[in-house]
């Protein structure tokens, strides 16, 4: 890596240099995060561990620019980095299976309000 003597660049420089490092750690980090989203695959049954909560388990629905959204099991959706997941084991056998096109059935939620 070549050295950058920040000392003789004018003020317009340094917040040119700024915008410039700024963008390329957003990058950076974005690219971390797509590459731990593709460790896991929409419809994967995966668990975390919330803060001050249970571990939860769910189903992974949908990648976002930078999190996966999970329905748990208990029907609540969260938007988590994919850092925070692990692979689940299978769901526990349920007497309703899902129909003979691989759809699975989720919960019905109550109504809220």
């Amino acid at each position: 890596m070549r050295p950058i003597d920040i000392d003789s660049l004018s003020e317009a420089e340094l917040i040119e240099l700024n915008h410039k490092v700024v963008a390329r750690l957003r990058f950076l980090s974005q690219m971390r995060s797509h590459s731990a989203m593709l460790d896991f695959r929409i419809g994967e049954r995966v668990k975390f561990h919330p803060d001050g909560q249970p571990e939860l388990v769910g189903i992974l629905t949908r990648y976002n620019k930078k999190t996966v959204t999970v329905v748990t099991d208990a029907g609540q959706h969260w938007n988590l980095s994919p850092s925070l997941l692990t692979k689940a084991e299978s769901a526990p056998a349920r007497s309703e299976s899902p129909d003979a096109s691989g759809v699975a059935r989720f919960p019905r939620r109550s109504a809220e309000k």
